[in-house]
């Protein structure tokens, strides 16, 4: 695929340059609570700028039904890119319409503007391939030239994403060609042992990249509610814990296979159990209780890893070459039950190796429990699309660049 780079050395001083970033950003009470998303596109963003071009960047944020939606306005995003860019930023109430063709035709040269919603159009995410090309090609008719940097989105078959390429000179942005980078150093240039930790909510989420690490991973560590699946197939009573019965049979078949394979499965040996789930709003006080991973009360709920097994994972992890961590070992918003998503994000820092923490909640993990990003190795923009490129997919927005 060509690169942002190829695109500045031919020149792109007035040139009309559609970004299409992933400024999907949590926000609550309309105010953005992790802006690493926005933070990530800004080297493309300024560098268009920087090159006299006219940046109209674009994104999705959330998931509105087609048509717009206040509660899903990029209009917070824009307002951070203006306060991180230094320099103000225009904004189209609209994607396609009236509203965004007056703010590119009254961009000056080194200007930056951004369109409202690209999911309040139903042609975005539409999978009928006449209605999605549609929209493309409104799009296509507001720039000159496309850049794709919004690696969150790349898994996606949506019109910005893969249908918009087609129509215009296509290149990749800074963000997307350092993630491709990365991600070819987990499946092509390992350096072992090469050591993986999941975890989060839902096995059947993992289920895939599994699959595929059971043939390259040298360790696996299993955390989060995925775990107790896990526990529950070795035959442990979990108690009220998050449970996929319906995945028992295949993580009994990924148990055999990690050992037949000789990957090393390392689950919990305990665990913070409470009979409450914790209020994440108030952080009120929740007085867990540390047992045996094999000895959860019937009435009890596993909500995070204990304090043996946060040792047992970061000896594991302390001889790797590389390291990829996607999910959250518990309920880390909580402060009690923090510590062990804690301990695998310091034990990531203290290891030699290189190491990707894979998006979403395990990036915002990070950075609201105060670790310095830059320490590691790599923090992935896109959770979703890291684990479908480790599972061996095809990317439809990496596609349509490579074309």
């Amino acid at each position: 695929m060509k690169t942002i780079d190829e695109l500045l050395a031919e020149g792109v001083e007035g040139k009309r340059v559609f970004v299409r970033a992933d400024l999907n950003v949590p926000l609550a009470d309309g105010k953005i609570t992790d802006d690493g998303r926005i933070r990530a596109v800004l080297p493309t963003v300024k560098a268009l700028a920087d090159g006299g071009a006219k940046v109209i960047v674009a994104s999705h944020l959330g998931r509105p039904k087609g048509a717009p939606d206040p509660a899903f306005s990029l209009l917070p995003a824009a307002e951070r890119l203006a306060e991180l860019l230094g320099k103000p930023v225009a904004f189209a109430q609209d994607t396609v319409g009236p509203a965004a063709h007056e703010a590119v035709d009254g961009l000056e040269p080194g200007q930056v503007a951004v369109i409202e919603n690209l999911r309040f159009n139903a042609g975005e995410t539409s999978k009928d391939d006449t209605e999605r090309g549609e929209f493309a090609d409104q799009l296509a008719a507001l720039a000159d030239v496309y850049v794709g940097d919004g690696f969150g989105a790349v898994h996606r078959k949506h019109a910005s994403v893969y249908d918009l390429p087609a129509r215009l000179p296509h290149y990749a942005g800074y963000l997307i060609a350092t993630e491709v980078g990365v991600l070819k150093r987990l499946t092509d240039e390992v350096k072992r042992p090469y050591v993986v930790a999941l975890g989060g909510a839902k096995v059947s989420d993992k289920l895939a990249v599994i699959d595929q690490l059971l043939g390259r991973a040298d360790r696996l560590l299993i955390g989060g509610g995925m775990a107790y699946t896990f526990l529950k197939a070795q035959g442990h009573e979990v108690g009220i814990s998050l449970l996929q019965e319906d995945q028992i049979p295949a993580v009994k078949e990924y148990i055999k296979r990690a050992e037949d394979n000789g990957v090393e499965l390392v689950l919990p040996v305990d665990v913070l159990v409470s009979p409450d789930f914790p209020d994440l709003k108030t952080k009120a006080p929740a007085n867990p209780t540390t047992v045996a991973a094999d000895a959860i009360p019937a009435d009890q709920e596993g909500l995070d890893i204990g304090p043996e097994t946060r040792k047992l994972y970061a000896s594991k992890l302390a001889d790797a070459g590389t390291v990829f961590w996607n999910g959250p070992m518990g309920v880390f918003e909580h402060p009690d039950y923090a510590e062990g998503t804690k301990a695998v994000a310091q034990a990531l820092l203290d290891s030699p190796a290189f190491t990707v923490v894979g998006g979403g909640d395990s990036a915002a993990a990070v950075r609201l429990l105060g670790f310095d990003e830059n320490a590691f190795g790599h923090i992935s923009t896109g959770g979703g699309a890291s684990l479908e490129y480790l599972e061996g997919k095809t990317l439809p927005g990496l596609a349509a660049l490579e074309d």
